[in-house]
């Protein structure tokens, strides 16, 4: 039964150098350290970072209480502690915050330590990460086993708007799916030359070079969303792949951006809640897309009901049904899921940890998703950093697919590399 001996912590920079918080655990026999990420486009149910507000240091954005929490409260309360668990170490830290929404310790300095307790329990044991998180679900078809595991597929950035970019089109994210690919290696070898011809294509069109957004998606002054849609289409087909057959699109949406007094403000057009769901129905038959995430605002739950009925039985690129996912409407929250299974207000999860807080919460939103039939998405934040815990997380909890960012960018590439690492040395594949 691990013993904490030691909890410290420090404050770091994300890949938008803004200040975020590392941690790290030291057990009697394993260490382990990780870092959290934190989000642009944010749910308003998101559990709560904790900032200092100090206008003076960046901008108000400072982690330092954050970071004093773990080296002063939690590890005064957790030295010397046994946990046998990760749910007995996740139930102290929300214990000891006491708040609904981590706001007192900070979900930032809960998470980091979270993290850092999985990664030193991993290696105490001596586990790959991705098998300590498999252990986590009831998922795990043999404890500590490869059985049942598979690589998730990637959905890669290609062109950004939105609060990712420079709020140039309304639209969040379009992404590619490399949908033919057998392996990792070979999906983001399909990927960089779809990301290279669409470099390309922009320069030529918009005058712009290859200038990256926050994910590394890129960004050029779109005259509409249907352009960038259309763009994106012409690089696949520019990149010697077959639209709807090797690569398909995912399109984040993130309504509630652009979400005021009751409309949806897309461009120079304000629609209603029915008109934003023929615009998005009418994507769905333009353009071989396979996902549409927070297609509506994260209140509007009227209308994620009627998109989801309305969608529910029009053909998907190669088969099967299109996810209508729920990333702000959702945050990861188990209350949330619930009511939008109860609502049929969504058919897919993208899974956030920091969104709740806890990798055991998390896990029992996974499992509230699954036990649903919705697909998952594991994805990662707007501003990352070079950890990559994230890929084992994805690969331990079976995520259908995960949402990293471009190809560009090293706090992305950590985490590619390290999917590329696990492929080769277990030999798990997509499914």
């Amino acid at each position: 039964m691990p013993i904490i001996r030691r909890l410290a912590a420090f404050e770091m920079l994300d890949s938008r150098g803004r200040p975020t918080v590392q941690a790290t655990c030291v057990l009697e026999y394993g260490k382990g350290t990780a870092s959290v990420p934190s989000g642009a486009s944010t749910g308003s149910a998101e559990a709560l970072e904790l900032r200092d507000g100090d206008p003076k240091r960046y901008r108000g954005l400072g982690c330092r209480k954050a970071v004093a929490n773990i080296n002063g409260e939690i590890h005064a309360m957790l030295q010397g502690q046994r946990f046998s668990t990760q749910a007995e170490l996740d139930a102290m830290l929300l214990e000891l915050d006491g708040t609904p929404n981590k706001s007192r310790l900070g979900a930032n300095a809960i998470l980091a330590v979270s993290l850092a307790f999985a990664r030193a329990f991993a290696a105490e044991h001596e586990l790959d990460l991705f098998l300590y998180f498999a252990a986590l679900t009831e998922y795990a078809s043999t404890p500590l086993s490869r059985d049942g595991l598979y690589l998730p597929r990637p959905t890669i950035n290609l062109f950004s708007g939105g609060k990712h970019a420079g709020a140039q089109n309304s639209i969040q994210d379009v992404l590619v799916v490399p949908i033919s690919a057998t392996t990792m290696d070979e999906a983001l070898g399909m990927t960089y030359e779809v990301y290279q011809c669409a470099a390309e294509l922009i320069f030529r069109k918009y005058g712009m070079r290859a200038l990256t957004a926050d994910e590394g998606g890129l960004a050029p002054n779109f005259p509409s969303p249907e352009a960038m849609l259309e763009d994106a289409v012409e690089s696949i087909t520019r990149a010697g792949f077959k639209s709807g057959q090797d690569v398909v699109l995912a399109v984040d949406v993130a309504s509630s951006q652009f979400y005021h007094d009751g409309h949806y403000q897309l461009g120079d057009q304000q629609l209603t809640g029915e008109q934003m769901i023929d615009r998005l129905r009418g994507w769905l038959n333009a353009y071989p897309i396979i996902s549409i995430e927070d297609g509506m605002a994260e209140e509007d739950w009227e209308h994620w009901t009627k998109l989801v009925a309305t969608v529910a039985d029009s053909p998907s690129p190669r088969g099967g049904v299109r996810s209508i996912m729920g990333d702000d409407l959702l945050c990861t929250n188990p209350l949330r899921i619930q009511r939008a299974i109860d609502l049929n207000a969504a058919n897919a999860l993208l899974l956030k940890v920091n969104q709740i807080g806890t990798l055991t919460e998390a896990a029992e939103a996974l499992k509230l998703a699954r036990d649903a039939g919705w697909r998952v998405t594991v994805s990662a934040r707007s501003g990352e950093t070079e950890d990559n815990w994230l890929a084992d997380l994805a690969v331990g909890w079976r995520a259908d697919t995960i949402k990293i960012g471009s190809i560009t960018q090293s706090e992305r590439l950590a985490k590619y590399n390290r999917l590329l690492a696990i492929e080769a040395e277990s030999g798990l594949s997509f499914i």
